[in-house]
């Protein structure tokens, strides 16, 4: 698995995690780069996404306000700074890489090239 994402744990309504995912700079530099999560009984969904030179991002509406996507490029990560989370925010959270624009991702997963291991977060009250 060349994606391999990291941070997740447990944490209380309203707390902040702090996902990672490394990658291999050669293959994925130029991709856009992202986060999918997949809660218990419910279809996989689109959180946020960072285009290759970090200067685009989109969030799903969800999140948008408490999550932060960055890039930084000379240590091949993008990390998915997590803030107020919420019980819905629970599921295990999967990288990915693909080669549309960070507006065109969505959770019907068009486009995605390469998938990840995913991180569990669980948000308990």
């Amino acid at each position: 698995v060349q994606l391999q994402a990291s941070g997740g744990g447990v944490v209380q309504t309203g707390g902040s995690l702090r996902l990672s995912c490394r990658y291999p700079g050669s293959t994925y530099s130029d991709y856009t780069m992202g986060w999918f999560r997949q809660a218990p009984g419910k279809e996989r969904e689109f959180v946020a996404a960072i285009s290759g030179s970090g200067e685009t991002t989109a969030y799903a509406d969800s999140v948008k306000q408490r999550f932060t996507i960055s890039r930084e490029l000379g240590k091949n990560r993008v990390s998915l700074q997590m803030n107020d989370l919420e019980g819905d925010d629970t599921a295990v959270y999967i990288c990915a890489a693909g080669n549309l624009n960070p507006p065109y991702w969505s959770s019907d997963t068009r486009g995605i090239s390469y998938w990840g291991e995913g991180t569990l977060v669980t948000v308990s009250s």
